[in-house]
């Protein structure tokens, strides 16, 4: 197991999360091995996907410290430690709810909180969140988070939804520590046709987008 300075650094390294909601529990397994040919690394299992704690124990199994897998959409601290327990080393949650805060602590994992405001983010941080999850981010620019920030320097912020090949280095310029990517890099076409190659080429422009490649 990773130490928690190591997820910190595996989260923020390229700072591109993967939102993971599959159809089917047996997509989860080629779409990461997709993901990480394709240069991203940090994959965000939500508790949408089906059987999504037996999806999180494979992948940990399976692709170990090359993966770093965690959970998504987590909604009360039971949801956190049955997760964690299956081997995830982040956890992430659309809402602010200090229980789950207080969950991956405990167990020395980062914590992702949901908040949209500015008043909603800084309760995420003052609940225990080390990064906060702005959702939905959808509609919103980045000239916003940049206003956020002025005033709460101290607020890691983590977009999600959003954020696309045109845009995604707007985002760390203005401050993101990093962007939670879902429809824009797993779309619906990708998951109806399981189309892996297709998965794997949109991760590397994400990556190249984010001026890493």
């Amino acid at each position: 197991m990773r130490s928690l300075a190591e997820i910190h650094a595996a989260l923020l390294d390229p700072g591109l999360i993967a939102v993971v909601r599959t159809k089917r529990r047996d997509q989860v397994i080629p779409l990461t091995r997709a993901l990480l040919s394709g240069g991203i690394r940090a994959i965000e299992i939500t508790m949408t996907t089906p059987e999504a704690i037996a999806s999180i124990r494979e992948a940990c199994q399976l692709f170990g410290n090359e993966a770093l897998i965690g959970v998504g959409t987590v909604l009360d601290a039971a949801t956190a430690h049955a997760a964690m327990d299956a081997g995830a080393e982040f956890v992430v949650s659309p809402i602010t709810k200090p229980e789950i805060a207080q969950a991956a602590r405990a167990r020395q994992r980062p914590v992702l909180l949901g908040a949209l405001t500015p008043t909603e983010a800084q309760t995420a941080y003052e609940a225990g969140a080390d990064y906060i999850k702005l959702f939905p981010a959808e509609g919103l620019r980045p000239s916003y988070i940049k206003a956020l920030l002025a005033p709460l320097p101290h607020l890691k912020i983590i977009p999600t939804g959003g954020v696309d090949l045109a845009n995604i280095m707007t985002f760390f310029e203005v401050g993101c520590s990093a962007v939670g990517l879902g429809s824009s890099l797993i779309t619906s076409a990708i998951l109806a046709t399981d189309d892996w190659a297709a998965l794997k080429e949109r991760a590397q422009e994400m990556v190249r987008a984010r001026g890493l490649r």
